[in-house]
């Protein structure tokens, strides 16, 4: 669906281009588009390669384990209905550190793992679970401490200090998760008012 639309507004410039007089200047921004996604690209595998590199060795070490043990008491408490040492648990307690690190790309294949394991345990196949999608909310706002992405993006551009946006990153996305939670257990007890 997503390359129809994107192959809609592409023919969409193109044409009006050529209505209106500027197709040089469409054909100029396609090519220029096309270069800064390669700069953008190349900018970011570099950073990405290095914090995924951290990552493993992290792992490797034994530190996520220990990380993942911190938070573990509080995703229970977040997922009562989620089983303590089920692989859903795991999946989603390294897809939070993953993310609290800003490694959105290495968190991604571990967030469908554990919508996956969710799914096994969900009694509804036809409908997402209150787990899932508290996960989902909660994966979507998640708590970043290292904005490896925005820092890689703002290295690219030449930024004077890059990693200024850490602090405001961290209140910002704190913020959000807090404020998820909040939304989220609010649907849900409202629900399950209108049930009764």
């Amino acid at each position: 669906m997503v390359n129809y639309i994107w192959g809609g507004m592409i023919v969409i410039s193109i044409i009006f281009g050529m209505l209106n007089g500027t197709l040089s200047e469409v054909n100029a921004a396609i090519f220029q588009g096309a270069e800064e996604a390669v700069k953008i690209v190349i900018g970011l595998v570099g950073v990405l390669t290095f914090w995924l590199g951290f990552m493993a060795v992290a792992q490797a070490a034994g530190l996520l384990d220990q990380l993942a043990n911190v938070f573990r008491p509080i995703v229970a408490w977040i997922f009562p209905d989620v089983p303590k040492h089920s692989k859903a648990m795991g999946y989603m307690v390294a897809n939070m550190v993953a993310n609290i690190f800003g490694l959105g790309n290495a968190a991604t294949p571990l967030g469908l793992k554990a919508m996956h394991e969710l799914q096994m345990l969900n009694e509804k196949h036809d409908e997402a679970s209150r787990s899932m999608i508290t996960f989902l909310v909660i994966n979507t706002a998640g708590v970043t401490l290292i904005p490896t992405t925005i820092i890689g993006l703002r290295t690219t551009y030449h930024s004077a200090n890059p990693s200024e946006i850490i602090l405001s990153t961290i209140c910002a996305s704190l913020t959000a998760t807090i404020g998820a939670i909040f939304i989220d257990r609010y649907f849900y007890y409202r629900r399950r008012c209108k049930k009764k």
